[in-house]
């Protein structure tokens, strides 16, 4: 699985014009399934996200997580991430088919709920606006594949 974190002050998602979810500080998490990818890749990634110090101490260095933070994650499906960029028009075969990318979605985001992180989720496979405050910026790439 791939997903890219953004920490954030908010964030908000809306699908036909209504607010679906929205969190203060915490993370905007867009994750996507790769063909392939199965439970133990959302579990790993889950765990990562949950425990990965991008967040301020008291000494100003990012030193706490999530979990140390009490943030709320605001969880996007986003299939672009697999994108293929060889040529000027993106292909996208390399993610997971959309059944499997919902089921591993859904499992992503009840991993990060029973890791004890509030969650907020989009819509799979929804046309979504999303709205975010950066806060840093701090942006992160992760792949389950390359852990």
């Amino acid at each position: 699985m791939r997903a890219l974190i953004q920490r954030v002050a908010s964030a908000s998602v809306m699908v036909d014009g209504g607010t679906v979810g929205e969190i203060g500080p915490g993370l905007l998490v867009l994750v996507c399934a790769m063909r392939g990818d199965g439970e133990a890749q959302s579990e790993w990634l889950a765990g990562k996200i949950a425990r990965l110090r991008i967040f301020r101490d008291k000494d100003g260095r990012m030193n706490r997580s999530v979990l140390d933070t009490g943030g709320a994650a605001l969880v996007v499906s986003q299939f672009t991430l697999a994108a293929e960029t060889k040529g000027n028009r993106p292909g996208f075969s390399t993610a997971a088919a959309p059944e499997d990318g919902k089921r591993l979605y859904e499992h992503f985001s009840a991993q990060l709920r029973g890791l004890g992180i509030s969650v907020e989720n989009g819509v799979f496979g929804a046309e979504m606006q999303v709205a975010l405050v950066n806060d840093g910026p701090v942006t992160i790439w992760l792949d389950s594949e390359a852990r």
